[in-house]
């Protein structure tokens, strides 16, 4: 996948917003004012950072070589997956996914549900 696919399958996400709040070339996607995901565009490699649930995040990094823990971002929580990896684009759609599923998950009960609707 490139830059260009990656930014599109992010802004098509369900209320998917595009924000710079750090600077002109770091975008950052919400979804409900929460970031899901983060795209540097000005690094040597393109890559982005996903919220993961811990204990999937530390089996992906086990599982590709494309994938670290996310650099000024809670380690716990955050990965670094490099689009010249080894990773499928269809696995990083679905890690994508992940990431908003768990930015939802964590708003109150009452922003989940204006979500879903």
């Amino acid at each position: 996948m490139n830059i260009e696919e990656l930014f599109d399958y992010c802004q098509s996400i369900q209320g998917a917003e595009v924000t710079t709040p750090f600077d002109e070339v770091t975008i950052v996607m919400k979804v409900m004012g929460k970031m899901f995901a983060l795209i540097p565009t000005d690094g040597d490699r393109f890559s982005i950072s996903l919220k993961c649930d811990p204990a999937k995040a530390i089996t992906l990094r086990d599982k590709y070589v494309c994938v670290e823990e996310a650099y000024h971002m809670n380690k716990i929580y955050w990965n670094t997956i490099y689009l010249d990896g080894d990773m499928p684009d269809d696995e990083l759609r679905e890690w994508i996914d992940h990431s908003v599923a768990e930015v939802i998950k964590k708003l109150p009960k009452k922003q989940q549900q204006q979500y879903f609707r």
